[in-house]
């Protein structure tokens, strides 16, 4: 597994652990990396700066989701969903440079290992619809 794509899944569970057990962006950090400590720095940087990007950013990110996930509010969606959504959304944001496409297609394969199938279907339909609208158009 590449080193992106680890790092993609970590915040994802830190976004998960933020989530669910409704705990500040500091105290997950904390605690998440003294239990993964052994994680590369290149892993580990890029994973917390999703993380920061979606925690700093989420009043942002989440509007932005609920606008294309059509009669889905955030929280009746499926955690895991919901912060793979939240992930890739803040590095549409956060990384403009990584092309949307790696961005969706990397979201759906992590998708596919926490997820469920109607879970990557849905996934991939919202990313592209918010993928369009940040493109204007």
């Amino acid at each position: 597994m590449g080193t992106r794509r680890k790092s993609r899944e970590m915040a994802l569970q830190m976004l998960f652990q933020s989530d669910m057990g409704k705990q500040t962006a500091e105290h997950v950090r904390h605690t998440f990396w003294a239990e993964h400590g052994s994680t590369s720095g290149e892993v580990r940087g890029f994973a917390d700066d999703l993380f920061r990007v979606a925690t700093d950013r989420v009043l942002e990110i989440d509007p932005l989701i609920e606008r294309h996930a059509e009669h889905w509010r955030m929280e009746r969606m499926a955690v895991v969903d919901r912060n793979l959504l939240r992930a890739a959304v803040a590095e549409f944001l956060g990384y403009p440079e990584t092309p949307r496409a790696v961005v969706i297609n990397e979201t759906l394969e992590i998708a596919r290992k926490f997820s469920s199938l109607e879970s990557v279907q849905f996934v991939n339909g919202v990313l592209d619809s918010v993928r369009k609208e940040l493109e204007g158009g």
